[in-house]
């Protein structure tokens, strides 16, 4: 992001950087995991669609209000050790996960799941950067690259195990994440942090920044626009859990594409307020087609690729605009903009099921596109505000704007 090449010291990493970056993927695989999934456990456990798209939003609220958090634990137990707890309940909620018998059961755990996913990755970048060799540049190219490979294997492997059972996906997610708490606890050394805690009242007194609070505002909108394309979409497929996997690995791939390569091409041509007010409104426009070809299974997956591509320039761009808003340490920012924009991600899954069953499978994307253009809208009335974002980005900012990229992610 900060216009630093890639050299082939990024590849020559200690094991502990490597430790954590496969955690890292294996972490951003548990966002889109289930999709293939919901409607096999709709099916299996007698589910309405509306109780399975829970499953989401339970994860996805935990992870939110965890997220307020993470910045107060870490600064005081340091980052290995809030790493190693974050692991830790991902497995064993990942486990319960698949030993469950009832949809009510998985909401639940996947709730627990969710806040062991805020404890790990609100800590797994600056553990990267601090352990890397070959610069921050080097170290935040490896740590996108894992973010990017994570959001797109993701909805595949859980297609390929969920063909074989509903509970597969789980059962790999705990298999994986127990090797990445080993592989951290034996790999990751280093002296010990120095840290200064931060208070527990730092994250709400941040969102009372207008320049943030704008900024959250818009993501907790656009969030619900990214998360009806995301958490509803299995639905009008209708395809099966590998017919899904395949639609979302390529919608992965298309957001990992844009968000490491094009969102910085277009941040050296454009403004970033312009870039945001552009990238939106064809988001909202992509979500409304979404909604007239909903039952063209073929158009819709196209409308998911195209909105892949926008989602991912949204994402980075966004990141380091909330870097640039304010003053405030990495942590506590990324805090308070993750927070509001997690719970944006909450509301949108049921709600769009909710509005399914009362009406049709267009309406929801209807919904979510009329939420991604109160995004446009409050970018647009707050831009004086925001007039200070357009500023040529230091190395140190473009640096801590990864830092919340695990909020833009999902």
């Amino acid at each position: 992001m900060n216009g630093t090449t890639p050299t082939a010291s990024i590849w020559k990493q200690p094991a502990q950087v490597w430790a954590v970056a496969f955690a890292s993927v294996v972490a951003f695989m548990g966002i889109g995991l289930v999709d293939p999934i919901l409607p096999a456990i709709a099916d299996s456990l007698q589910a309405s669609p509306t109780q399975t798209e829970l499953l989401f939003t339970s994860y996805l609220l935990v992870t939110g209000i965890g997220m307020l958090f993470t910045s107060w634990i870490s600064s005081r137990i340091g980052a290995k050790a809030t790493l190693m707890i974050g692991l830790a309940l991902i497995v064993a909620f990942a486990l319960a996960c698949a030993l469950s018998g009832s949809v009510d059961a998985i909401i639940g755990f996947r709730a627990g799941w969710g806040l062991g996913n805020a404890l790990f990755i609100s800590t797994a970048l600056a553990t990267i950067v601090g352990s890397a060799t070959g610069g921050s540049g080097a170290a935040i190219v490896l740590y996108e690259a894992a973010l990017g490979l994570g959001i797109a294997i993701g909805p595949l492997l859980g297609g390929l195990l969920g063909e074989v059972s509903w509970r597969g996906p789980f059962f790999g997610v705990v298999t994986l994440m127990a090797i990445a708490f080993i592989a951290i606890l034996t790999l990751l050394r280093g002296p010990k942090e120095k840290r200064a805690p931060v208070p527990f009242s730092a994250p709400f007194k941040a969102l009372r920044r207008p320049a943030l609070a704008i900024l959250a505002i818009t993501a907790l909108f656009y969030n619900i626009g990214f998360f009806v394309l995301l958490a509803f979409s299995p639905f009008p497929l209708g395809f099966g859990a590998m017919g899904i996997g395949f639609t979302f690995f390529g919608w992965g791939v298309a957001l990992a594409i844009t968000s490491v390569w094009v969102a910085p091409w277009m941040m050296r041509r454009m403004r970033r307020t312009t870039v945001i007010m552009t990238v939106l409104p064809l988001l909202a426009l992509d979500l409304i087609i979404a909604g007239f070809v909903a039952e063209i299974a073929p158009a819709l997956v196209t409308c998911i690729i195209v909105g892949g591509l926008l989602l991912g320039v949204m994402n980075t761009v966004l990141t380091e605009a909330v870097m640039e808003a304010t003053d405030l340490p990495r942590s506590v920012a990324s805090s308070a903009y993750s927070a509001v924009r997690f719970i944006g991600g909450a509301i949108a899954p049921p709600v769009a099921a909710l509005l399914w069953h009362a009406f049709n499978s267009t309406v929801p994307y209807l919904f979510a596109a009329a939420s991604v253009l109160v995004a446009t809208l409050t970018i647009f009335l707050g831009r004086k505000i925001l007039a200070h974002i357009d500023d040529e980005p230091s190395d140190a900012v473009i640096e801590d704007a990864e830092a919340i990229t695990v909020g833009d992610a999902g």
